[in-house]
């Protein structure tokens, strides 16, 4: 009988695999919209659970039928516009040429530093983007911390339409439902969950050697030439874990504004309990709990048209997030 093969796991599209230098992703690219309004929200995960919606889709099989769904559950808070930073253009790209910050909270304080010298705003013509500061309110949720996460936002439109929006929402607060509706597909940006230094069978999937070798069991037969470095496309050990991923075209299932829905019986595992408004996301998402997860609209949409199911029944079980 033929011996099975499994080839090795982990593309090298991912490299280096080494942690991230925060717990929270970075955006570095924000869609295109016409429509002036924040191109972003984040949330911290709680957990997972599973739903029974009723299938819409036009096309399916299943049609009006009961469906079975794993949603991810992410507390929503709303983000509060903590200041506008300007961006100009030249050869080499986008860079920072000015930030104009509100009067901050003693939350912000906790985080960063926040210039005592007020800055006025920049004549139009000088920029070329206009981008929102945002932090979070951890303190609304049941993470059990108050220091925020800092990180940027984008704004869709023109110019013009992106500064007059930031000034509209600078010192105050948005919340998801400014930014998402139900049935919307996102882009989710996370820290994948850590799992320290790990061998190559487990880091890469490589196969184990039969008993009478002598290189070993769980390692690489060969690592490349005794000269020179080694190859860095052999599977090796290392890292494995907390690295930051993107995933594309998550579903929104539903916005909820009442967490005593979704709350089990002594909260969710390694959470706690949902005190503010919270949405499923259907399917899976990187990262462990209470870790905060970034999304955008999507920028590879389906073709088809989505429209977010009714939902029949909910499990309140409380489940670990993977």
């Amino acid at each position: 009988m033929g011996r099975t093969r499994n080839p090795r796991h982990g593309t090298l599209q991912f490299w280096p695999r080494k942690r991230a230098r925060r717990p929270y992703a970075r955006i570095r690219h924000f869609p295109v919209t016409k429509e002036a309004k924040a191109l972003g929200f984040a949330g911290y995960k709680a957990g997972m659970t599973h739903v029974i919606v009723i299938d819409n889709r036009p096309n399916s099989m299943t049609k009006g039928e009961e469906l079975f769904l794993p949603v991810t559950i992410i507390e929503c808070p709303a983000l509060k516009i903590a200041g506008i930073r300007f961006y100009k253009q030249n050869t080499n790209g986008l860079f920072v040429s000015g930030e104009v910050w509100a009067k901050t909270d003693k939350e912000l304080k906790r985080k960063s530093y926040i210039p005592k010298k007020e800055h006025t705003m920049p004549e139009s013509g000088d920029y070329a983007d206009v981008r929102l500061l945002a932090y979070t309110q951890p303190k609304l949720t049941g993470v059990g911390k108050k220091k925020p996460e800092v990180f940027e936002l984008g704004i869709g439109g023109s110019v013009e339409e992106k500064l007059k929006y930031a000034k509209e929402k600078l010192g105050r607060e948005i919340k998801i439902n400014d930014v998402f509706k139900e049935g919307e597909q996102v882009d989710i940006f996370a820290v994948s969950k850590g799992k320290g230094f790990q061998g190559p069978v487990k880091r890469f999937g490589i196969s184990l050697k039969q008993h009478k070798t002598e290189k070993g069991i769980r390692g690489v037969g060969n690592v490349g030439s005794w000269t020179g470095p080694r190859s860095w496309t052999v599977a090796h050990a290392g890292q494995m874990g907390y690295h930051s991923r993107m995933e594309r075209n998550k579903s929104i299932i539903k916005i909820i504004d009442n967490p005593a829905e979704i709350n089990p019986k002594g909260g969710f595992l390694h959470y706690g309990f949902v005190k503010s408004q919270y949405m499923l996301i259907k399917g899976s998402i990187p990262g462990t709990t209470k870790r905060l997860i970034r999304f955008v609209p999507a920028t590879r949409k389906e073709r088809h048209a989505i429209v977010a199911p009714s939902i029949e029944y909910v499990s309140l079980e409380s489940k670990q997030a993977v």
